[in-house]
């Protein structure tokens, strides 16, 4: 048997920025907060009511997210439907959030599947998709998945 992903983890600059951003526009439940100096923390569940963390955030960084080192390549965040892609799309752009492809485009030429591709306050690169629904929608390259390369 593999080992499942339990939670992921991400260093933050600003633990209430990053946090609002997490919890206010992309939808996630705190389920408990760390407010000491120099130990701030905050583990984010998901809205459906499961207690278990999918996600913490730790206020550690120094400087903002390095897609030029190992770590992280981005973090990706899946729906049941292109429409609620496009509802995330909807929210993150009343926000301000730049995207890396104008609106949904597929993960490759071709594919079912696709979503949307930003950054968090950071610079964290992420991504929200549906395994379907993306039919007929532009992929950015036509031989690398969109995901690896934004």
């Amino acid at each position: 048997m593999t080992p499942r992903t339990g939670h992921v983890g991400l260093n933050v600059t600003d633990l209430d920025r990053s946090l609002a951003f997490y919890r206010d526009v992309l939808g996630f439940t705190l389920l408990a907060e760390g407010k000491e100096d120099e130990r701030r923390y905050a583990f984010l569940g998901s809205s459906d009511g499961d207690a278990r963390p999918v996600l913490t955030l730790w206020q550690q960084a120094r400087g903002p997210y390095g897609e030029d080192r190992a770590g992280l390549h981005h973090l990706a965040l899946e729906v049941d439907s292109i429409d609620q892609v496009r509802t995330y799309e909807a929210a993150l752009r009343g926000q301000g959030v730049a995207f890396a492809h104008e609106g949904v485009v597929a993960h490759r030429e071709g594919s079912a599947s696709g979503g949307i591709f930003f950054h968090d306050p950071d610079g964290t690169r992420l991504e929200i998709y549906a395994p379907t629904g993306a039919e007929g929608a532009p992929a950015p390259s036509d031989s690398a998945p969109t995901c690896g390369f934004f």
